[in-house]
């Protein structure tokens, strides 16, 4: 694959997020104002804290994106879908939804086209299948990757990080797959500045990290190292 261009502007990949369960409303505010802070271009949070959110960040070019089916995406077909249309009506630009591993598993593609499909035209907005590439073999993650991309989802994504996290080698793997047609999130174990640079120039578009404020924090004294 050839060299991917890095924008080194490191806010602009991240997906600020707060996806533990006990999260408060206190903590969703701060993930918001943080968001704001450094320009990132969404944060990621529950969808009971949708309409919270989508309320901090109405004047602000800020996605809200919320998970749906999370983190087994086992849910059936239908709750997945009211859940994403839900959040949606609570003001949820972008939907990260976990697909279901077992159809995966056993092969069940028309089952997961469905589904997949059935929630990106009834929402209408900007969804990101969850693969959870960390339990899938190659040959599992490139037909789950190719049936989202033909359900017409705007971006892959690696995993929800509760079964493990992003690597470089799957984030090549899905750009070989996708060719730069969508967009691919990496997400999962994110903690370094050189971390998030190696997987940005394998092929991801956007990182999901709850460590977004670290990193900035890290690339700023990396920079100010090197300007002395």
């Amino acid at each position: 694959m050839p060299r991917k261009e890095i924008d080194f502007d490191l806010s602009n990949y991240i997906d600020h997020s707060l996806l533990k369960p006990i999260a408060t409303a206190e903590e969703v505010k701060q993930c918001c104002n943080e968001a704001i802070q450094y320009s990132f271009p969404a944060v990621c949070i529950y969808p009971s804290t949708v309409r919270q959110a989508a309320d901090l960040l109405h004047n602000h070019r800020i996605e809200v994106c919320t998970v749906i089916g999370f983190p087994t995406g086992a849910n059936t077909s239908a709750v997945k879908l009211y859940e994403a249309q839900e959040a949606v009506d609570n003001g949820a630009t972008e939907l990260d939804v976990v697909i279901n591993l077992g159809w995966v598993k056993s092969g069940q593609s028309d089952k997961i086209y469905q589904e997949i499909a059935q929630i990106v035209e009834s929402t209408g907005k900007t969804v990101k299948a969850i693969l959870e590439t960390t339990v899938l073999t190659n040959e599992e993650k490139r037909l789950a990757a190719e049936v989202c991309l033909d359900a017409g989802v705007a971006y892959l994504k690696t995993s929800t990080g509760w079964f493990g996290g992003a690597t470089v080698e799957d984030i090549k793997l899905l750009y070989q797959i996708t060719k730069g047609q969508i967009g691919i999130k990496a997400s999962g174990g994110i903690r370094t500045v050189e971390q998030a640079f190696a997987l940005i120039e394998a092929g991801a578009t956007r990182l999901g990290t709850s460590q977004g404020i670290a990193l900035m924090r890290e690339l700023k004294g990396k920079s100010e190292n090197k300007n002395r």
